[in-house]
């Protein structure tokens, strides 16, 4: 169902452009953890500092993201989305500009932070702007858009870092995600406010805050940020050794883990693109979840009995492919439950996620990475299904009462 109160649905030409953009928004947070992935191990011995300490930097990037979200999401409430997207990508700017002349691992880390809290806008702001304009399946289906085209980012992140750092280094990585960002923020220039007035928050920042409260006492809400939150536990427990097991473990190139990295990506791709062939979304997560536990346990096997890379590979794009329903279904979910407070809620799905993924990534470089980051997937996989499943009898509990 559309929102009629929308300005936005005026003509096809604007909604293949809003559908474009949002894509683009929700695309920022892949972007900022993806791209550089391909120089991760040459940073090490740039900064001349440990991979952990490199790995660091993906962490601060994920806490700026969660961060800005809940900084951002309520205050957009208030005051309407164009602002807060226009602020926060001025910051990316200055903050990837910043990046570029780091000294020290120390500054490049703060810096990642901050650069994860001007991109954390674009990502809030996604989901929020499609719940302003959608119900129902119409805002189903509008994630399910915006998820396939943030898929197509792992997808062209890595190739285009792996390209980069070749030819002229790890700053090149970073002059491409300064390029983007300014095109985004050139793009603001035709974006229309889609929260009018007399539809925002009223009273102070601070009593906007208020609605995390309120939103956090409904016990289906909860639930699903947590599904949500374990699958980012499973999705970032995978990108962030994924570069050592394949370039270090199984010795490739930074451009053959590219094309690896992107080669999965597509499966995220296909399932967020897939997820509408279910006519209710809890069946999605359900299939999600347990497609992710089911092939995580058998990356476990096999990593205890078989050393080779093919079946590897077969089960994580297996994996990620599940793990691609997710994130639509989840979010249309969640998004629907808080609809009372469209930014909160949004802040407070996208600020899960990269909490669970900054907490898991410091988590796989312990002892063999090869086992430690399967079995952090598997942990989470199986508990995002635990959780899936309260979700879907809590729900069919709920609609039986209500009929």
């Amino acid at each position: 169902m559309l929102n009629n109160d929308s300005a936005y649905m005026i003509g096809r030409r604007y909604y293949i452009f809003l559908m474009v953009f949002l894509g683009a928004l929700s695309a920022f947070g892949p972007f900022i953890t993806d791209f550089y992935l391909p120089t991760l191990p040459s940073l090490a011995s740039i900064f001349s500092t440990t991979p952990s300490m490199v790995q660091l930097g993906l962490t601060s990037s994920m806490l700026g993201i969660a961060v800005g979200q809940l900084l951002f999401g309520p205050v957009s409430d208030r005051y309407g989305r164009r602002p807060l997207l226009v602020a926060s990508l001025l910051l990316f700017f200055i903050s990837t500009v910043a990046i570029i002349f780091s000294p020290t691992i120390e500054f490049f880390n703060v810096c990642r932070f901050l650069q994860g809290l001007g991109g954390s806008g674009g990502i809030v702001m996604s989901r929020s702007v499609a719940t302003d304009c959608y119900t129902g399946r119409e805002l189903a289906k509008t994630l399910s858009i915006v998820g396939a085209i943030n898929g197509v980012a792992p997808v062209v992140a890595p190739l285009i870092g792996g390209v980069v750092a070749n030819d002229i280094g790890w700053q090149g990585v970073f002059f491409i995600l300064l390029a983007i960002g300014g095109v985004l923020l050139a793009m603001c220039g035709r974006f229309r406010e889609s929260l009018p007035s007399d539809k925002r928050s009223k009273g102070n920042v601070l009593n906007v805050a208020g609605s995390f409260i309120s939103l956090m006492r409904r016990p289906l809400f909860r639930m699903y940020i947590v599904v949500f939150g374990l699958a980012y536990g499973v999705l970032f427990a995978y990108i962030s050794s994924a570069t050592f097991i394949v370039q270090e473990h199984f010795n490739f190139s930074e451009m053959q883990f590219s094309v690896v990295f992107a080669f999965n990506a597509i499966g995220t791709a296909l399932g967020s693109a897939l997820t509408l062939r279910f006519r209710k979304m809890q069946n999605a997560a359900l299939f999600s979840t347990a497609g992710m536990t089911l092939f995580t346990a058998l990356l476990l096997f096999t990593t205890l009995c078989v050393e080779s890379f093919l079946i590897y590979e077969a089960l994580t794009f297996m994996m990620m492919f599940s793990l691609g329903f997710i994130f639509p279904s989840v979010t249309t979910l969640a998004m629907s439950e808080g609809r009372n407070s469209v930014g909160a809620a949004s802040a407070i799905v996208g600020a899960v996620g990269f909490v669970f993924g900054g907490i898991v990534s410091p988590l796989v470089g312990l002892g063999d990475m090869m086992f430690s980051s399967v079995a952090v997937m598997f942990v989470c996989a199986s508990l995002s299904l635990v959780f899936a499943l309260f979700c879907k009898r809590r729900a069919n509990l709920w609609d039986s009462q209500a009929g």
